[in-house]
C-alpha cells in the first residue's frame, strides 16, 4: 500500500510545560500528514469534491500508542502508510522516528463522504472510487523531506 514520509520538527510551541510534545500535536501531525500522503498519491484533498464530488475524508477513529517522548528541538520523521483499504473507508498508520526510534505509532480510520441526499447538513459515506483505490494501492517512493516548521508543510 502507498507510503510516504514526512519530517517534522518539534519547536518550543508544541510542548507542554514539562518540555514534552503536548499529545494533541499528534493528532494534528496526523492530519497534516494524511494530507501530504494524499498529495504525494497524486490526489490534493483540497481538489478531492470538484475531482469526486466528496465532501471530505473525515476521521471517524484516532489512536495513539505513545513510546517515548518527544521535546522541543527533536526532529521526527513520520512514517504514514496506507494499511487498510474498505468499501467506503481507509486506515492510516503514522509511525513517529527520532533518529530511527519508534517513539509513537498511531493509527486513524477516515471515511470517503459525500453530501447526504435529503439532508444537507450531513454527510455520508460512499464507495472509494477505483481511481483512488489504484492510488493508494500504488507503492511510493518516498522522497527524502525537509523538516518543516510546526509540521505543517512538507516539501515536494
Amino acid at each position: 500500500m502507498f507510503v510516504n514520509r514526512k519530517r517534522i520538527l518539534i519547536e518550543f510551541g508544541d510542548c507542554d510545560p514539562a518540555d514534552i510534545v503536548f499529545f494533541a500535536n499528534y493528532f494534528r501531525w496526523f492530519d497534516d500528514c494524511t494530507t501530504a500522503l494524499f498529495l504525494a498519491a497524486g490526489l490534493p484533498v483540497r481538489n478531492l469534491f470538484k475531482s469526486y464530488g466528496v465532501m471530505g475524508i473525515p476521521i471517524v477513529d484516532a489512536r495513539a500508542r505513545f513510546i517515548t517522548p518527544s521535546t522541543h528541538g527533536d526532529e521526527l520523521e513520520v512514517e504514514s502508510r496506507i494499511t487498510e483499504l474498505r468499501k467506503s473507508s481507509f486506515v492510516i498508520t503514522h509511525r513517529f522516528f527520532r533518529k530511527g526510534e519508534l517513539t509513537l505509532e498511531g493509527q486513524e480510520t477516515r471515511v470517503w463522504a459525500a453530501a447526504h441526499p435529503t439532508e444537507s447538513n450531513r454527510m455520508k459515506a460512499v464507495p472509494l472510487p477505483r481511481e483512488v483505490i489504484e492510488k493508494l494501492s500504488q507503492n511510493a517512493k518516498p522522497a527524502g523531506r525537509k523538516a518543516s516548521r510546526r509540521g505543517a508543510r512538507s516539501h515536494h
